[in-house]
């Protein structure tokens, strides 16, 4: 199977308002005992490896869905199925470039119509047929990087904070650690649900509250 999801229980939010996701994906080598042959008993020396996908809360700091794929699924693909997991309304949508596809969007105008959506376009992005009548949120970001520039664009849309879900895979890493251990993709997929749900409780224990001093 391409992907794997397990859904993670559901906890109450402590603002009571609507998520902030910022989505990201990171590949996790497959180790343990025959770590150095493929699936199925391959004979490659290759590491193999499988792409947890993760939704991660800005507002409370939580990792509120995952699913796991295999390494070579791009990330615009793989939006749907953790949207399905969270109930709760979504606000902002944030994800880098690889989720730059109209499938996305569809994926949000029918699950959460108000939500803002910070996608950078790709470089060779094209205007939909109602950008001069009804402009969509990416055409009016491939607007707004055709007149200030690219950078310009991720300071006015807050695009740079999406680096905290970045920061996320970094203490996936310290704190799990950077492989998946089990054999079977269904048990993969409980795995990688566990570890954020382990960072979540862990999270739940104490979180840093951060301020900007310079």
């Amino acid at each position: 199977r391409r992907a794997q999801a397990l859904e993670l229980p559901a906890q109450p939010r402590a603002t009571g308002g609507a998520l902030h996701l910022m989505v990201d994906g990171s590949g996790r080598k497959l180790s343990g005992p025959g770590e150095w042959l493929v699936e199925k008993h391959g004979t490659s020396r290759r590491r193999s490896w499988r792409k947890p996908h993760i939704c991660f809360d800005s507002i409370t700091g939580r990792i509120v869905a995952s699913i796991l794929t295999d390494r070579d699924v791009d990330d615009a693909s793989q939006v749907e199925p953790p949207l399905d997991q969270i109930a709760e309304p979504v606000e902002v949508f944030s994800g880098d470039g690889g989720h730059d596809g109209t499938n996305v969007h569809t994926a949000l105008d029918e699950r959460h119509p108000d939500a803002k959506v910070i996608v950078p376009p790709r470089a060779d992005a094209v205007f939909s047929a109602l950008v001069d009548t009804e402009p969509t949120q990416r055409d009016r970001h491939i607007q707004a990087i055709a007149g200030k520039g690219r950078m310009a664009w991720q300071r006015d849309y807050g695009y740079n904070q999406r680096a905290r879900v970045e920061g996320q895979f970094a203490r996936w890493k310290q704190v799990i650690g950077d492989g998946l251990r089990f054999h079977s993709d269904e048990a993969r997929a409980t795995e990688v649900a566990i570890a954020a749900q382990v960072l979540n409780r862990m999270l739940g224990r104490g979180r840093p509250n951060s301020v900007r001093v310079a």
